[in-house]
């Protein structure tokens, strides 16, 4: 790294150090090294307008310094917000208000890309470019145009310089989650570290539009056969890292009730289209559209549905599926045992320390939700409850469950505005019919025992190799065992009290038997006090002094 790239950290440095101070998160640079950058008078200037930042929560200042750190950090606590098994629900109601608004930059800036990028002249690549974007979002600017061959399209130009921020951004939110560990641990915030190398490997593939580009096309095979849904076509000839030229697709947004009556569409069936486009994702393929917002899914006049913006997609892999079906099954049967197996089916990794409150939680979740009319129902509230016993119960889960989460809760939300009777869970309820089919199917059986054949005879073949190499080590003695002991302390406190108690005692009886034997002996030349000599004083006076201390102790009692 250069002296000037140095220079331009220290500063980006220097600048978030400075926002955190503002929001009251002095903890965090005074137990780092970037305590080093910022002088003690800067510490008092806590304000946010006119409000004393003190005056708000912890988390709604964590929202606030987010924002004011620019694009990178709105980013993560955007991603962290779709996290409700590692965050506490206060913090993720904070990062869901979150908006990534950002300001236009320069056509010239986009056009000057664009041209660098494909080695091409604007006017050679376009009939038609219009200078004014039609979306300004984080890491890219969109633009309308028209390619020569007399076809609309969208143009998907990145920031001028965003990827050496984003890069050096995150750096610094790993240096500071390494460094201040301990301290966000107190605050309910675990795995951190995890989160954030996650995000880093989804940010730079965001920052490659040839990521995008790919799963646009996957989705076109994946789906080529649903009649109702549009899946745009990207341009690769046009298109590279930086810039992506995706087909333009007419529409309205599914939320526009007016538009779509005016073309003679009646809202309930958009809202089921809609519906059964994202189930058939989600529950048939498990690869699905993770940012179904009104803005990303279009209503065309003939009625079929066009999703657009493929920067985030989720993946579920199959017995994910199954799990988080049954999850719904579950509780449509009101079996909070079942809900509560497929919960630890679905989980990554899970430390449940009582499974009859897990269960009873669940009892009164499905209480609370079953018999609800669909007017009163709500898979976002139901949602809600069930991320905070995920959290509650320290269970970790793939990040595409709450990606799916969050994606019903926004469809029904648009449902609901389109056709206030609008059932989910009824639209539900065939999908997990038909995974549970398909599970017991006798060719999913078949693939299962396969699978599982398979590790048995890896492991009867691998078994000999491995008991020999045990014998070869045991024989020339560097066989060796780790054992890690934990919550071992107070054991081995206590244990070596008691030692040191034996050990005493043994003192204690070699001096009461050498002034014993003080006595018997012919001592008459030495120095005597009441007829008994000065050597049988100390013996006993030392034997007593140590037996007083040995009472005292075991009256105590040992430290447990």
């Amino acid at each position: 790294m250069g002296i000037n790239q140095t220079i331009r950290n220290l500063n980006r440095v220097r600048e978030i150090a400075q926002i955190l101070i503002k929001y009251g998160f002095e903890e965090v640079i005074v137990q780092t090294q970037l305590k080093r950058l910022i002088p003690e008078s800067q510490r008092l200037k806590w304000k946010h307008g006119e409000t004393q930042v003190l005056e708000m929560n912890r988390w709604e200042r964590v929202r606030l310094a987010a924002e004011e750190l620019g694009p990178t950090f709105i980013k993560l606590a955007q991603v962290l917000s779709n996290r409700p098994d590692l965050l506490p629900k206060d913090l993720i109601t904070e990062l869901a208000k979150l908006q990534s608004e950002v300001p236009t930059f320069p056509v010239e800036q986009a056009r000057s890309i664009i041209e660098a990028e494909t080695k091409q002249k604007i006017e050679d690549l376009f009939e038609y470019f219009n200078d004014e974007p039609i979306g300004s979002a984080s890491i890219g600017q969109v633009y309308k145009a028209t390619i020569k061959d007399g076809y609309d399209v969208v143009v998907k130009v990145q920031r001028p310089g965003i990827e050496k921020k984003i890069k050096t951004d995150l750096e610094i939110i790993k240096e500071i989650v390494y460094r201040g560990e301990g301290l966000f641990e107190n605050y309910g915030l675990t795995n951190l570290m995890d989160l954030v190398e996650a995000f880093e490997a989804s940010m730079i593939r965001e920052l490659d539009y040839s990521n995008e580009a790919r799963n646009i096309d996957q989705f076109r095979t994946y789906y080529k056969n649903k009649a109702n849904l549009i899946v745009p076509k990207v341009y690769k000839d046009l298109s590279t890292t930086k810039v992506l030229v995706i087909e333009y697709c007419r529409g309205c947004k599914i939320s526009d009730i007016e538009q779509i009556k005016e073309w003679g569409l009646d809202p309930e069936d958009v809202a089921e289209a809609g519906f059964d486009i994202y189930l058939s994702q989600i529950f048939e393929n498990g690869y699905f559209h993770a940012d179904p917002h009104p803005g990303n899914v279009l209503v065309r006049p003939d009625g079929k549905i066009c999703l657009i913006d493929y920067g985030m997609v989720g993946k579920l892999m199959k017995k994910d599926k199954y799990a988080f079906a049954g999850i719904f099954i579950a509780m449509a049967q009101k079996d909070p045992r079942g809900m509560a197996m497929n919960l630890r089916r679905l989980a990554v990794d899970d430390d449940i320390k009582d499974s009859q409150l897990l269960e009873l939680q669940l009892h009164e979740l499905i209480q609370d939700y079953a018999y609800l009319n669909v007017a009163e129902s709500s898979i976002a509230e139901m949602g809600t409850r069930l991320q905070q016993i995920v959290y509650e119960h320290k269970l970790k889960m793939p990040g595409s469950i709450f990606l799916i989460l969050r994606a019903l809760a926004i469809l029904e939300g648009v449902g609901k505005t389109l056709a206030p009777n609008f059932d989910v869970y009824e639209f539900i309820k065939p999908y997990g019919a038909k995974l549970i089919t398909e599970q017991y199917s006798v060719e999913n059986i078949s693939e299962e025992l396969f699978y599982r054949g398979s590790n048995l005879i890896s492991f009867l073949n691998r078994l000999p190799l491995d008991v020999k190499d045990i014998m070869r080590l045991t024989r020339k003695g560097k066989l060796k065992f780790e054992i890690e002991h934990k919550q071992t302390e107070n054991f081995f406190y206590t244990l070596n009290r008691l030692t040191n108690r034996i050990m005493v005692s043994i003192v204690v009886v070699a001096l009461i038997i050498g002034g014993s034997l003080s006595l018997l002996a012919d001592l008459s030349h030495m120095w005597s006090f009441l007829g008994l000599p000065l050597i049988t004083w100390l013996f006993f006076l030392g034997a007593g002094t140590l037996s007083f201390f040995l009472f005292f102790s075991a009256v105590r009692g040992p430290k447990i």
